[in-house]
């Protein structure tokens, strides 16, 4: 039986190019790009190639990029040390209540240690609006930190109309653009945030890989320590192998010709499920805009999307239910109580659905297919 593996906003496979190009960094480029002599050099100098092509996909210069092993590694590293070397400055934090956990457990931190967070709610269709950042700023206020997209259902926020407010503010800017970075295009001045975080598997990069942006002009953007790879902003041998994939993977990846394909994809999976007559409702934003083109949060009306996922996955299908980062547990999503609260039918009724390079409209077909046989077996 074939598999068809739909949740690429988990992680999505690595193309036969980026492999190669991940075993040719594992064999020609093994040096330790901290050392002097060739080898180490050599390594050195592939890594300033990497750095250059991942600063030019978000306008940004090279010496901005820190490599990381992740995208939680770069939240983690923007929220926890801009609440550690401006808190004389303030010590108020906005956020979302749907970012990603590895934004949200770096908050529920901070509040121990006697920062206090507001975190915004969101409408139904899962954004916050630049209004509400303007109204929730203080004085106190040193951080700001909203997601891009979120991972779940695919809302993007107004992200560059939030930049131009707080332009005029003392708060750094951070967003979360692990899920918008390889479909969207990006551009940090445009948007005007400080710190961006990305992470090289959503784009069928090696896990393990990831980067935060950050302007020159941040202090003390340094989680680990140790030695003074990454101008002294985070310490530790680079993964240098992994870079060479990552610059692979982005290479590979045109945003805007990305975009189009996946809302053709997504809208023709859409109309299959109609067509089969398979009953439901999106979950998020029905303007496209507004939204990733590569996520669709579907709800089933009267089916438990736990067994769903289940029934399709016998049936050779992979989908999600909440974030991957959560899936080992039995809480209910979070982004979709904070849109619809938690008696609502959609939090416990809900699939993500998500897309990528490798995904046909064959496949499509098929599943829209199964998951009209899975809830038929379902409602039995």
């Amino acid at each position: 039986m074939e598999r068809i593996y739909l949740d690429y906003a988990a992680t999505a496979p690595m193309s036969q190019e980026t492999i190669e190009a991940y075993s040719k960094g594992m064999q020609q480029y093994f040096g330790n790009a901290s050392s002097i002599y060739t080898s180490g050099r050599d390594a050195q100098y592939e890594l300033m190639q990497v750095r250059s092509v991942l600063a030019k996909s978000i306008g940004a210069e090279q010496d901005d990029i820190i490599f990381t092993s992740g995208g939680t590694e770069s939240d983690n590293t923007a929220i926890l040390k801009v609440a550690e070397s401006y808190k004389a400055n303030g010590r108020h934090i906005i956020t979302t209540a749907v970012e990603h956990k590895a934004v949200l457990e770096p908050m529920q931190y901070l509040e121990q240690q006697g920062f206090t967070v507001t975190y915004l709610p969101v409408n139904e269709y899962g954004h916050v609006t630049a209004e509400q950042v303007a109204k929730a700023l203080t004085d106190e206020t040193i951080l700001v930190s909203i997601m891009y997209g979120n991972n779940e259902t695919g809302a993007i926020n107004p992200i560059e109309a939030i930049g131009q407010i707080l332009a005029e503010h003392q708060a750094i800017f951070h967003t979360d653009a692990v899920q918008a970075y390889g479909t969207q295009t990006l551009d940090v001045n445009q948007l005007g945030v400080d710190l961006l975080s990305v992470s090289a598997h959503k784009i069928g990069g090696p896990k393990g890989m990831g980067f935060l942006y950050a302007r020159p002009h941040l202090k003390g953007i340094r989680l680990l320590l140790g030695g003074n790879q990454e101008l002294k902003r985070r310490a530790g041998t680079q993964n240098v192998p992994g870079a060479i994939a990552f610059k692979q993977a982005v290479l590979a990846h045109a945003p805007v010709k990305q975009s189009k394909q996946y809302r053709k994809l997504m809208a023709y999976f859409l109309e299959q499920l109609n067509k089969n007559g398979v009953s439901f409702s999106i979950n998020g934003a029905s303007d496209i805009q507004q939204s990733l083109p590569h996520i669709c949060n579907l709800q089933f009306p009267g089916i438990l999307a736990e067994k769903l996922l289940i029934q399709l996955d016998l049936m050779g299908v992979e989908v999600a239910a909440g974030s991957a980062c959560t899936a080992g547990n039995t809480d209910p999503s979070h982004v979709l109580i904070a849109m619809f609260g938690e008696d609502s039918p959609q939090v416990t009724e809900s699939l993500r659905f998500s897309i990528g390079a490798q995904t046909t409209i064959a496949q499509l077909e098929q599943v829209a297919v199964k998951v009209k046989q899975a809830i038929e077996k379902l409602r039995k």
